[in-house]
């Protein structure tokens, strides 16, 4: 029998399929699970070696906690400062034709992870990547999303920013307001945390049927009522706080208008000033009595607030006291605070790194939604669709 058909059927066989190791891949019962094998058409999904991590100085430990999940090397970037504090990036590999993705959350040094995000950003578009995607858990400056006076809207201008240095995507997770999306001109994928923090409350949080959702202000009461919702629990509002806001601070601007002099016009009296704000006691509007009290919250920053909620919370019989929110920036002495407040957990995740302060404080706990933004990375990359990571997330979320 003649070898010659079977050369020629040999030559026009497709090539090997490239292998791709710790994709993470979901089974149809929803569970995770690594592919340590899986063998994916080159016409399917890109190699990996199209996929360049690379991060800054804000939260290495999250990056490489990603770069493990999908199974790739982190890029090497060097990101340092000079003597004269000005921020240098040194890219190792090349980055020609690649997808890019740069991880770096906001922290403390805000400023200098902004200055980082937008250099290696710009430093990856003028050395021809193919896209350059922003992994930002928790998005610098996003309290700053609305107009205080004198002041600016400051998240519109980062985003103008980030968008002029080479960002074509967005990754985020559990924006202080969804409206900052609009500020963009590019997409961004708003994630959420509430999975993983309903996830504990089930799984750590004993005899958590008998818990009530409360929220600080009612500001947060469509936050809590999502968590209501989902666990089947109470919701208890409260109601009075002191808000330390910058809309509240008078700048002195107190000088009346002028009184108009046109014959078609005749205001008596002149402009009638706005009644100013008398806040009341602060109260709890719900049953919190003999019940474990859930505060939740998109961000734990200056904690005051939230010690002098879990006292009001402690004097009407709530025996005991659990705080939930995605973003832990906690500023100043929080620790110390914490510590010394009526508080019994506090529950954050990983988007910030905090190890500083879990050490001060052994009340802090922390969860790791690595997970959740490797996928993200591994649906763009592979162009598939992103609604799962939505799926049942409504406006309240």
């Amino acid at each position: 029998m003649s070898i010659l058909p079977q050369i020629a059927a040999d030559k026009h066989k497709k090539s090997v399929p490239t292998l791709l190791h710790g994709f993470v891949l979901r089974s149809r019962l929803g569970s995770i699970r690594p592919a340590k094998h899986l063998k994916l058409d080159s016409m399917d999904a890109p190699a990996t070696s199209d996929i360049v991590i690379i991060n800054g100085n804000s939260h290495p430990d999250l990056a490489n906690l990603i770069a493990n999940r999908l199974g790739v090397a982190n890029g090497g970037c060097a990101v340092y400062h000079k003597t004269n504090r000005e921020t240098m990036v040194e890219i190792g590999d090349s980055v020609r034709g690649k997808d890019i993705y740069i991880i770096q959350t906001g922290t403390k040094d805000v400023n200098n992870n902004i200055m980082e995000l937008l250099i290696m950003a710009y430093a990856c578009k003028t050395s021809s990547a193919k896209s350059i995607v922003g992994v930002i858990p928790y998005l610098p400056y996003s309290k700053q999303c609305k107009m205080r006076k004198r002041g600016c809207i400051v998240s519109k201008l980062l985003a103008k920013m980030m968008c002029t240095s080479g960002l074509s995507h967005i990754i985020t997770m559990d924006l202080h307001q969804k409206e900052i999306q609009g500020f963009f001109d590019c997409p961004v994928d708003n994630l959420r945390a509430s999975p993983f923090l309903l996830q504990y409350i089930q799984e750590s949080i004993p005899d958590y049927r008998n818990s009530v959702i409360v929220a600080r202000n009612p500001g947060s009461a469509k936050k809590a009522t999502s968590y209501a919702e989902r666990l089947r629990l109470g919701i208890a509002v409260i109601h009075g706080e002191q808000k330390e806001s910058e809309a509240d601070e008078v700048d002195g601007r107190n000088s009346p208008p002028t009184l108009p002099k046109s014959r078609t016009m005749d205001v008596s009296g002149g402009v009638p000033i706005h009644p100013a704000k008398e806040k009341p006691p602060i109260n709890v509007v719900g049953d919190v009595g003999g019940r474990i009290a859930i505060m939740v919250d998109d961000m734990i920053d200056d904690v005051q607030s939230f010690v002098a909620a879990a006292e009001v919370l402690k004097d009407r019989g709530a025996y005991k006291i659990y705080v939930l929110a995605t973003h832990g920036l906690l500023s100043q002495d929080a620790p110390r605070l914490i510590e010394d407040s009526a508080i019994d957990v506090v529950v954050v995740t990983n988007t910030i790194p905090h190890e500083i302060q879990k050490m001060q404080c052994h009340k802090i706990k922390t969860i790791d939604i690595s997970i959740l933004l490797a996928e993200a990375i591994r649906r763009i990359h592979n162009k598939e669709s992103m609604s799962y990571l939505f799926k049942n997330v409504t406006l309240e979320d």
